[in-house]
C-alpha cells in the first residue's frame, strides 16, 4: 500500500499535474481526496461562498495559477511559508498549507471528520530548501538519529522504531502523478518515512526511565522531524524541482 501523503502534498502534486495538462479532472479529484469524503474551497476572490474542489481549481487556473507548492510548518520552523502573518498563523494551526503559484494566494486545510475545507489567504513569496539540500539534510539527520537512538537503546522501548531504522531501504513507493521528477518522488517517500520514525519514537515519553532519557530522545528526534518536513516540502514544491 502506498504511504498516505498529507492533504497539502496531494494537492500540490496532483493540482500541479492538472494545471500542466498531465492528468484529467476526475483523476486529480480522486487523488486529492484520497480517503476523505469531500474537499471544498472557501474565500477565493470572486467566489460566492464555498466552492467544490473542481470549481476552485478552474477559478485558480483562470486567475493565473501555475502550480501548487506544499508547506509543512511547526512553531519555530515555518518551512514552506513566506507570510503574511494571518496565513502563517492559520498554516501553523493546521500543520500544513499550499501556496498557489502565480496568484499570491495560499490555501489552509481545516478538517471536520472526513471533510476538508480549504480556506484562502493572501500568501507572499517564500524561500525554500532546494531538493539537493533537503536530500542531504535528510540523509544526515537519519544517520545521526539512528546513532543517537541506538545509544539510547531504542530497541528496548520502541522495537518497531529500531526495525524501521534497520530497514530504511525497505519502504513502500509513493504514488505520484506524471510530471513529478523521480528524485522528488523518492525524496517524498523518505521524508514520510523519517516523519513516521520520529512520530513513533516520540509517542510515549513514559518509555524512558529518566528525565535525561526523555530529553535525549527528543534532542535526537526533533532534527529528524525537521529534516523530514523539509524533504517533503521540497519534493512537493514545483518551484525547486530539478529537471527529471
Amino acid at each position: 500500500m502506498s504511504p498516505t501523503l498529507p492533504a497539502s502534498a496531494r494537492l500540490a502534486w496532483w493540482g500541479t499535474a492538472w494545471l500542466r495538462g498531465h492528468v484529467v479532472t476526475d483523476l486529480v479529484v480522486d487523488a486529492v481526496l484520497g480517503d476523505d469524503a469531500t474537499h471544498a474551497v472557501a474565500g477565493l476572490p470572486g467566489a460566492d461562498g464555498t466552492e467544490t474542489l473542481v470549481a476552485a481549481l478552474g477559478r485558480l487556473r483562470t486567475a493565473g495559477a501555475t502550480g501548487f507548492g506544499a508547506a509543512a510548518p511547526v512553531e519555530g520552523d515555518p518551512v514552506g511559508l513566506g507570510g503574511p502573518r494571518p496565513f502563517n498563523d492559520a498554516a501553523l494551526d493546521a500543520g500544513e498549507a499550499v501556496v498557489v503559484l502565480g496568484t499570491g494566494l495560499g490555501l489552509v486545510p481545516q478538517r471536520v471528520g472526513a471533510a476538508i475545507t480549504w480556506s484562502a489567504h493572501v500568501a507572499e513569496r517564500r524561500q525554500l530548501p532546494d531538493v539537493g539540500e533537503a536530500d542531504r539534510g535528510l540523509r544526515a539527520a537519519l544517520l545521526e538519529a539512528a546513532d543517537a537512538l541506538a545509544a539510547l537503546d531504542v530497541a528496548r522501548w520502541r522495537p518497531e522504531v529500531a526495525d524501521r531504522l534497520l530497514n530504511l531501504r525497505h519502504r513502500e513507493a509513493v504514488t505520484a502523478p506524471p510530471g513529478v521528477p523521480a528524485r522528488c518522488v523518492e525524496l517524498a517517500g523518505r521524508g514520510l518515512q523519517a516523519l513516521e520514525i520520529a512520530e513513533l519514537a516520540l509517542e510515549d515519553d513514559g518509555g524512558a526511565l529518566t528525565a535525561y532519557e526523555v530529553s535525549a530522545r527528543r534532542s535526537a528526534l526533533l532534527p529528524l522531524d525537521r529534516a523530514g518536513r523539509r524533504a517533503l516540502v521540497a519534493a512537493c514544491s514545483p518551484e525547486v524541482w530539478p529537471p527529471d
